[in-house]
């Protein structure tokens, strides 16, 4: 389980594009709406939306979010994407003192294939 550095929560980054059925569903709701369930859903698991916005290009949408664990995050990722609404993709977001951490880390030696 990924555990938050000093009790502050994991980041997530989840992004993707509408179905149908979910383009359906926003112009139906509104932009509001959508926002303000992203928000509940996040407060239901314990967690926080810090951000969310809508797209051009590759993806419709992608939202930041707090989750006090690596298994909620993947549980909501599965339970949206098991909705039929989306198509989406998480992704953990890396802090700058965790990436100050992981590059100050030594690895042992590694044998890479073909050396």
């Amino acid at each position: 389980m990924r555990e938050p550095l000093g009790g502050v929560m994991a980041k997530y980054m989840y992004s993707g594009n509408y179905t149908s059925k979910g383009a359906a569903g926003l112009l139906n709701d509104g932009g509001k709406a959508r926002h303000e369930e992203a928000e509940k859903a996040a407060a239901s698991m314990g967690g926080s939306l810090e951000a969310y916005y809508w797209c051009y290009g590759e993806m419709d949408f992608m939202m930041i979010i707090n989750l006090p664990s690596e298994e909620m995050a993947i549980k909501f990722s599965l339970y949206v994407g098991a909705s039929g609404v989306f198509n989406g993709k998480l992704t953990p977001l890396i802090t700058v003192d965790t990436m100050e951490a992981a590059t100050s880390t030594e690895l042992p030696f590694i044998r890479l294939p073909g050396e």
